[in-house]
């Protein structure tokens, strides 16, 4: 990767401090993820949205400008708040709505635990039915998105082993 600065992280902790230190730094870190939680605070804004490792954190708290505003650096955005922006450092999570299975080295999508309502509603009216197979292309080019905004450096932390797994081993061979 050269300069380029891409980590594998095991732990929300070790990379939100990574991406806290890289804004104390520089500006412009932020912690982004796919449609993997639902949003809590949304409706009750004393919810956390994303509890893992003993990290609580909540969606974005507005999505204008969230990037600049005063509270991202504490928050995690989504595809809609960091598309067309351009940042620094990234850290993207991934949720159980990618997985990958290492036996057939394919990756599916978890309907289950994707809580984008509108990004996985038929549209009965137009006689669209989405499959799984429709919503994991979907949810790729999800994080591809996030995973493209880092200028300096992209750091990732999946949920799923499996996809921890094979990043880590991409990462190696680099």
């Amino acid at each position: 990767f050269g300069d380029y600065d891409f980590r594998i992280f095991d732990t929300r902790a070790e990379m939100r401090a990574e991406i806290q230190d890289k804004n104390d730094q520089l500006g412009l870190a932020r912690l982004v993820a796919g449609y993997a939680w639902p949003w809590k605070s949304k409706e009750a804004p004393e919810a956390y949205d994303i509890e893992l490792d003993g990290v609580r954190l909540k969606w974005n708290t507005t999505a204008t400008d969230w990037i600049n505003s005063p509270t991202s650096v504490d928050e995690v955005g989504s595809i809609h708040t960091v598309q067309g922006y351009d940042l620094n450092y990234c850290g993207v999570i991934i949720g159980d709505d990618l997985g990958y299975d290492p036996d057939s080295g394919r990756f599916f999508f978890n309907r289950e635990s994707y809580f984008d309502k509108r990004g996985k509603e038929n549209n009965a009216r137009l006689g669209i039915t989405y499959t799984d197979d429709d919503l994991l292309e979907y949810v790729r080019n999800i994080y591809r998105v996030l995973l493209t905004r880092g200028i300096r450096g992209t750091y990732v932390l999946a949920q799923p082993a499996s996809l921890r797994d094979l990043f880590s081993a991409i990462v190696l061979d680099n």
